[in-house]
């Protein structure tokens, strides 16, 4: 029985801002809304309303403008962000990354990146079949400061000996909250480890600060084991000896790279998903794929849309859906187990049969059990 008295569950209403940008973006989100339509009208206990924010190069081309004056304003009032890709041949990449989503994650305190990295059942990944059922990873990356400070300039481009400086900036406060953020993943995994990624040997004052808040913050967590690895290191660790991590913290450049090299290793970039968090809850966070827009294959219908989906299931469990979120993550699980795949995982099944095999088997699995949710 609910607080009021009645039998049927109680309801939680959540207002989720959709950018599906450009590209496969586009394809992606609008799969993702019926998967999560889907589980709505399953579950009962929760209700989702969309909104639709169109913001894509081609308006910038045609306005000048990705997002609007008020449009991160408008996002404040939003409970989470589901957001698709950008990136447009029309328009340089540096100018997209910082006209759309980088703005997004700076200004909604978005200060941790996580991206979680494990091999779905019935997709082949690069490593050896034992070292794949190993790969269970979670990075979390610094994602307010870094190296994508956004400082810097050029100089003396008329001289034809053009000077670019790209200033890091590191601070006490962005270490801190990341790595206290990285603790608490690690505490709350099994195996309780974390491994810090540096490269302080030869950025001797930005990441020696980062080395040495991450020693002071482990002292506060005798229950995590810890290491030390720098940066190229790592990416053969990675690779040889999977089974050796667990829970990863990195800068943003480094975590940036990383966790592509990671989801290569999971079978394909199609099935990796992130959330960029607010641990402080103030702003919404946003939950996206981490692959791109994706040019040449968009309007094929052959984009895999797992990702979005698993990034989706990792925004029902940071509103509070819990068991929504789980229930979404076993169907992905079946159907990609089951051999409905898109190309690039090895399978022939276009975007959309993909959805409706999820959709099938979220209404096979939950059949009977909405009072779970």
């Amino acid at each position: 029985m609910n607080v009021n008295g009645s039998n049927q569950p109680s309801t939680h209403s959540h207002r989720i801002a959709l950018v599906p940008g450009d590209g496969i973006g586009i394809e992606v989100i609008e799969q993702t809304v019926l998967v999560l339509q889907g589980l709505e009208k399953l579950s009962k206990t929760f209700s989702l309303h969309f909104t639709n924010y169109d913001w894509s190069s081609a308006n910038f081309v045609e306005r000048g403008e990705y997002i609007p004056d008020g449009g991160l304003e408008a996002l404040k009032s939003q409970d989470a962000i589901l957001f698709g890709a950008v990136g447009s041949p029309d328009v340089p990449d540096h100018v997209s990354l910082w006209g759309l989503i980088l703005p997004i994650r700076k200004r909604l305190n978005q200060f941790v990146n996580i991206r979680p990295i494990r091999v779905l059942p019935g997709i082949s990944s690069p490593l050896k079949k034992d070292d794949a059922k190993l790969l269970d990873w979670v990075i979390v990356r610094e994602n307010s400061e870094g190296e994508y400070s956004g400082q810097g300039g050029i100089t003396h481009e008329e001289s034809g000996n053009a000077i670019a400086t790209e200033t890091a900036i590191f601070t006490t406060v962005g270490i801190e909250r990341t790595m206290r953020f990285a603790f608490e993943t690690a505490m709350s995994r099994p195996r309780k480890r974390l491994t810090m990624v540096t490269k302080s040997n030869a950025q001797r004052y930005g990441l020696v600060l980062w080395d040495s808040v991450f020693e002071k913050i482990a002292q506060d967590y005798p229950q995590v084991q810890t290491d030390k690895m720098l940066v190229d290191a790592m990416t053969v660790r990675m690779v040889l000896k999977p089974e050796s991590l667990d829970t990863i913290v990195a800068t943003n450049l480094h975590g940036d790279i990383l966790s592509d090299l990671a989801a290569a290793l999971s079978g394909s970039i199609g099935v990796a998903p992130s959330s960029n968090l607010d641990p402080t809850r103030k702003h919404p966070s946003m939950f996206e794929p981490i692959h791109g827009s994706a040019p040449d294959i968009a309007g094929q219908g052959i984009a895999n849309p797992l990702g979005t989906f698993w990034s989706a299931v990792e925004m029902l469990k940071w509103l509070g859906e819990v068991e929504a979120g789980e229930a979404l993550m076993t169907a992905i699980e079946n159907v990609s187990s089951s051999g409905i795949r898109t190309r690039d995982v090895g399978g022939v099944a276009k975007t959309t049969e993909v959805t409706e095999a999820v959709i099938k088997e979220l209404e096979r699995n939950c059949s009977g059990k909405v009072a779970k949710f």
